[in-house]
């Protein structure tokens, strides 16, 4: 069994988390030169009712996998499957257990960006190049903020420990997004 990976060709963290003040919401924080992806969720530290989020977003070149079916690299659809693999990152913060993570396909173009603050989230784009929690883009922002995700397919994968990769099988969502490529070229 032969393997090839693919290596994401942009990658951003995107948050609705309040800044340290507790009280100013971080929404156009960019961290899309950071070498770390964060993802979490926080209920009730502002507020009993306040709610933080982080996204991450993650584009790979679909173009490239094509071009390798095409030159024979890989096997004919049917014959091969996609998994995506993220590694933890050691860190001292604390970390959740019984997690559940989902997995989402993006239903829209988005700018990576430049930011690379995760901690006092000072690298914002507001309507500057990259993505953030409210825009996309430059000067264009989400149909719904926190970013355009399609709900299926969706693939999930437990944590039960907290510090566990993640391995998830994306094959479905590879052929239909090759599929869709192919649809609009």
């Amino acid at each position: 069994m032969a393997i090839k990976k693919y290596y994401a060709n942009k990658d951003n963290t995107i948050t609705s988390a309040f800044k340290s003040n507790l009280t100013t919401r971080a929404t156009g924080a960019n961290m899309g030169l950071s070498d770390i992806l964060e993802t979490f969720s926080i209920y009730g530290q502002a507020s009993t009712s306040s709610t933080e989020l982080e996204r991450i977003l993650i584009e790979f070149p679909i173009n490239e996998v094509s071009l390798d079916r095409t030159r024979g690299l890989i096997p004919a659809s049917g014959s091969v499957s996609f998994y995506l693999n993220m590694y933890n990152a050691p860190h001292n913060q604390t970390t959740p257990r019984e997690l559940e993570l989902a997995v989402l396909p993006i239903s829209s173009s988005w700018q990576e960006g430049t930011g690379l603050d995760m901690d006092d989230y000072k690298d914002v784009t507001n309507d500057g190049e990259g993505s953030n929690w409210i825009n996309s883009a430059k000067e264009t922002p989400w149909s719904r903020q926190g970013g355009d995700y399609l709900n299926s397919p969706a693939y999930s994968q437990s944590f039960p420990v907290g510090n566990e990769d993640l391995k998830i099988d994306i094959t479905n969502l590879a052929k239909r997004r090759r599929r869709d490529l192919w649809q609009n070229s």
